[in-house]
């Protein structure tokens, strides 16, 4: 059975709806979230909002309703880019099955244990592009397996590579990233202004029930505690949401992500990105948001087996790299092609009880030294060395290339 691509994901994501909706590993912070938007504004529209409606300033034009629906329609609103952010892929890059192969670099000064030089296999960590004309240093991801693009960070969380990385956020239980930073801000910022409003016409109740009943302010708290409790939460909250959206309004005006501010912000470094104020929010919330790269609901492709990467060695050898092993195949027929084949086939083991047991029928003495001569049997004898390659994570075996042939026979 065929397996869709959310199935077979390699990241911390959970998937809900067939891979419809994709979500970060500590998605279930999110009702955390979501509860504490909707029993604040619960409470507002019940204790606050609703008695309101009696007040003698606003009893002839019906304006307590319109506070109460304002305050349902505004904490609605809140709720739908709260889902719009932690639902949204926010810019993750396909990961690679293999490294890519165009950016393999050869070392001829890597000396192996045998004491001979032999080119090995480098592979640079990282890479400049060109940025507004700016080169700029870009890393290499090994779980990920690619160059990441700039402003592009992995995320131990999600494990994942994210385009213009800003931060992974435990509140929406997601990364913050190129796909869905705009409306995590419209999120922030709304979330400041419900904070406002529900404050301050707790505080306009309170103001009601003194001028009305001529309370004094312990008698009016006495009177209604839920409007006291919504003016010390909205406040404590104000302190969180309102600081964030005061942070984020300098990291778009300044075209910078959270990680870059904290990363680089002891660093003199040129801010390639910084296009201007008026550009910077322009680039935020006027441009039109890229189509994601993955598509979770599509089939498992089958990736086609590629020929490993080959080159050619100063000794006339070709050199087969592949993912954990090395093989070296001459290219001299005539001193040891036959014999190159004889040794694929057999182990070494194989070929010398094979010599032994053959050169026993026609071994000879005499006064110049023993030598292999029999009346069927006339292949010199073999020293083949087989050595273990330091290459790679598992090695391979080998066939040393000084395989020397003694030929000598009796006249």
């Amino acid at each position: 059975m065929e397996k869709r691509v959310y199935q077979a994901w390699k990241g911390s994501n959970k998937f809900l709806f067939g891979g419809r909706v994709i979500l970060g590993p500590d998605a279930k912070s999110l009702l955390v979230t979501v509860s504490l938007i909707t029993v604040p504004a619960v409470i507002f529209c019940i204790f606050v909002a609703w008695h309101l409606r009696h007040a003698h300033q606003f009893a002839s034009h019906n304006a307590g309703y319109a506070i109460m629906v304002v305050a349902i329609a505004f904490t609605i609103y809140v709720l739908v880019l709260l889902v719009r952010t932690s639902t949204r892929d926010p810019g993750i890059v396909p990961r690679n099955s293999h490294p890519p192969e165009e950016e393999f670099r050869y070392d001829s000064s890597v000396v192996e244990s045998g004491g001979r030089q032999t080119p090995g296999l480098q592979f640079p960590r990282t890479k400049e592009v060109m940025v507004n004309g700016i080169p700029v240093r870009v890393k290499y991801c090994d779980t990920c397996m690619l160059y990441r693009p700039p402003r592009c960070s992995h995320c131990s969380i999600c494990n994942n590579c994210v385009e213009r990385f800003d931060h992974h956020c435990p509140w929406v239980g997601q990364c913050i990233g190129l796909r869905n930073y705009r409306y995590f801000f419209l999120f922030v910022s709304s979330a400041t202004l419900l904070c406002i409003y529900v404050f301050a016409f707790s505080a306009f109740y309170m103001k009601v029930l003194m001028n009305d009943n001529h309370y004094s302010v312990w008698r009016a708290m006495k009177d209604s505690p839920a409007s006291v409790i919504l003016m010390a939460y909205c406040f404590i909250s104000l302190w969180f949401v309102g600081g964030l959206t005061g942070f984020h309004l300098y990291l778009i005006g300044t075209n910078q992500t959270t990680y870059e501010n904290f990363r680089y912000r002891t660093d003199s470094r040129l801010n390639v990105y910084n296009r201007g104020c008026f550009d910077n929010f322009a680039e935020v919330f006027c441009t039109k948001i890229k189509s994601s790269r993955n598509k979770f609901r599509d089939f498992v492709q089958e990736e086609v087996q590629r020929a490993p990467p080959q080159r050619t060695t100063p000794e006339n050898e070709t050199v087969d790299d592949s993912g954990d092993h090395r093989t070296k195949v001459h290219n001299d027929l005539e001193l040891g092609g036959d014999l190159l084949k004889l040794s694929q086939r057999r182990n070494v083991e194989d070929i010398e009880d094979d010599m032994r047991s053959r050169g026993s029928h026609g071994l000879h003495n005499s006064s110049e030294g023993d030598s292999y001569v029999g009346s069927d049997y006339h292949t010199p004898p073999i020293r083949a060395d087989i050595r273990h390659s330091s290459w790679g994570r598992s090695g391979s075996w080998e066939i040393a290339p000084d395989i020397s042939t003694k030929d000598t026979h009796e006249g």
